[in-house]
């Protein structure tokens, strides 16, 4: 089977899964621990790195444009910006966005310039992008800290309202169920370039 097409497959089976149990309400159950929203961006990690480290990912990997890992994270300020307009309409609580604790939106507008002074210009050293991407997951971490920390959960930290149990309902379960793993994806892979000194 294609490696291009079996990827596009679990891609749209996974997109369906946890559309089916967002629908369903498994990850809006908040009375038990663990919560059940960190499986939905946790479940993917183990394939990532699988895909990373094998033979057949790492000849991938070498093959493909070291900016083009690094250019995806722009998504990152669209994501932002849905964030802030959430929090504007009261339907999350502040410091999920830029206004409050949540500065993910860094992330987003770096990826241009380090993309391109590193990869396409080569005026930066490559040292940048290790600095780039480990300063990313640092703060997607913070940022899914934020959301869990502010969910009606037993080891809820912010209590101001709302509470941010609407990433786990459907449609916005995409954020931290497809997003959020195509973020770290995106790191994983080009620090796993950056090793191979691609």
């Amino acid at each position: 089977m294609n490696y291009r097409f079996l990827t596009a497959v679990l891609v749209v089976a996974w997109i369906a899964i946890i559309s089916g149990l967002a629908v369903n309400g498994f990850f809006a159950d908040f009375t038990k621990l663990p919560p059940r929203l960190p499986f939905a961006l946790l479940i993917p990690l183990p394939v990532v790195l699988a895909v990373a480290y094998s033979k057949r990912g790492t000849q991938w990997l070498r093959s493909l444009p070291p900016q083009w890992l690094i250019y995806i994270q722009t998504m990152r300020i669209l994501v932002e910006i849905g964030l802030w307009l959430a929090v504007s309409f009261a339907l999350l609580p502040v410091q999920m966005s830029f206004e409050g604790r949540n500065f993910d939106v860094l992330t987003g507008l770096m990826a241009i310039p380090v993309g391109y002074f590193v990869f396409v210009k080569r005026t930066w050293p490559r040292g940048i992008a290790l600095v780039f991407n480990i300063g990313g997951l640092l703060l997607l971490t913070n940022a899914l800290a934020l959301g869990v920390l502010s969910m009606p959960l037993p080891i809820r930290m912010f209590h101001n309202a709302p509470d941010s149990g609407l990433l786990a309902r459907f449609p916005y379960i995409f954020l931290p169920g497809v997003l959020v793993p195509l973020a770290y994806t995106g790191h994983i892979f080009s620090l796993r370039q950056w090793g191979l000194k691609v």
